[in-house]
């Protein structure tokens, strides 16, 4: 299974698009992620990433839904 996680784009990294990179926040934890495959992508986009690569710019409901889905899914109840 694949998993791709929403993070908030920081800041933009070069201009070269093959090598654009972006520091992105994902909750209190910020990475490099390569920007090759979203070109369109700016500072306070939101993006899904997967091993390190944003796949795609999501909007900001969309990624916080995606982020309770994946908390629900990791701290389930205590009654389940």
């Amino acid at each position: 299974m694949c998993l791709a996680i929403p993070g908030k784009l920081l800041e933009i990294i070069g201009d070269d698009p093959l090598m654009r990179s972006g520091r992105v926040q994902f909750g209190g934890i910020t990475r490099e992620v390569n920007l090759a495959f979203t070109p369109e992508a700016k500072p306070e986009d939101y993006v899904l990433v997967h091993v390190g690569f944003a796949m795609c710019v999501i909007d900001e409901e969309k990624a916080a839904r995606t982020l309770e889905l994946l908390d629900e899914a990791t701290n389930p109840s205590p009654g389940i």
